[in-house]
């Protein structure tokens, strides 16, 4: 629940603007997740969020890039929520539990693999377009050593 729902967190404040706890706290209310002011600001300081200047003047949260604890916390995310992965050609297709897609999703991206091109989630399914059917299978393998790291 706390590794979703963190992961959520990350993923709205990449997709809106997001000045408040309070804002955080309603947006996390629409996505299903019922969540108190006290559980978002340990969110907050679990995930090391920062507050940054956008290029409109506001002040929005922001992940801090080059932070390990964050992308250890992607790692586990990707853990809880792969199921299993394919390939057909350059498309790497990975089932996720139901509901995980997009958080894993951004696990994914958040890994800054170049041979990425592009990344669509659903609901349980991530379509990953990769430059080549080599880069494809090297990707997979990536991913699957992640997974699988004790």
């Amino acid at each position: 629940m706390k590794v979703g729902r963190q992961a959520k967190i990350v993923e709205l404040i990449g997709r809106y603007d997001i000045e408040t706890q309070e804002e955080l706290c309603e947006r996390l209310n629409i996505e299903g997740y019922d969540v108190t002011q006290a559980t978002v600001s340990r969110d907050i300081r679990a995930l090391k969020l920062t507050k940054v200047i956008t290029a409109s003047g506001r002040q929005c949260y922001k992940v801090i890039e080059g932070n390990t604890d964050y992308s250890k916390r992607f790692i586990n995310i990707l853990r809880d929520g792969f199921v299993s992965a394919d390939m057909a050609q350059n498309i790497l297709v990975i089932k996720t539990v139901s509901g995980m897609a997009m958080a894993v999703a951004t696990a994914i991206d958040s890994l800054n693999y170049n041979e990425i091109v592009g990344c669509i989630a659903g609901d349980d399914t991530i379509m990953l377009a990769i430059r080549t059917v080599d880069d494809c299978l090297e990707v997979m393998k990536k991913i699957r050593e992640l997974v699988n790291e004790k």
